[in-house]
């Protein structure tokens, strides 16, 4: 009788997952820039945006600028996509994780167009963010990204992507 191999523990799934986002977002340096990070639970990602007072467009107000306020939200719809891209691969394992800089990733998805509303002012503290795929083919994908400061309820703003995707490899 043969055995099957049991599960991959835990801290090794949570170890490579890890890995594998730090290297998709250390790969972009504007991300770096701007500060931005992100939680993982399981397949989930947060996008969260620091406060700085570098990110202050209307200083008497004040208020987030409305350019780091898109810049953040088509970040996190890109890197969301991108996790979603390669979620498989990395689970499978057909991912090579032994080295994981950046080149050996996929090129990241490129935006067709991105529109954003902004529902709120957005206050001087930290922001966060989290997409939902609503279409993801070979070609093409469509994104909706909220954003929320103190309350997920009270989005300061979203916004709608469209995105060509990177072909796979063979």
């Amino acid at each position: 009788m043969t055995r099957r191999p049991g599960p991959e523990p835990v801290q090794i799934v949570k170890q490579r997952r890890d890995a594998v986002l730090r290297a998709l977002v250390e790969g972009v340096p504007y991300v770096q820039f701007m500060g931005i990070t992100f939680e993982r639970r399981g397949d989930e990602l947060t996008g969260i945006m620091p406060y700085k007072d570098d990110l202050i467009g209307n200083p008497i107000l004040p208020a987030l600028h409305g350019g780091a306020t898109a810049a953040f939200l088509e970040v996190t719809a890109i890197i969301t996509l991108s996790w979603a891209f390669i979620w498989e691969d990395m689970e499978s394992g057909a991912l090579d994780v032994s080295d994981l800089s950046h080149v050996h990733l996929p090129r990241l998805p490129k935006t067709i167009d991105f529109t954003v509303d902004y529902l709120r002012s957005g206050l001087p503290r930290d922001a966060y963010a989290r997409a939902r795929i609503n279409r993801s083919g070979r070609r093409y994908a469509s994104v909706h990204v909220e954003g929320w400061q103190d309350n997920r309820e009270r989005m300061f703003a979203q916004a709608t992507g469209h995105f060509v995707m990177p072909q796979r490899k063979g």
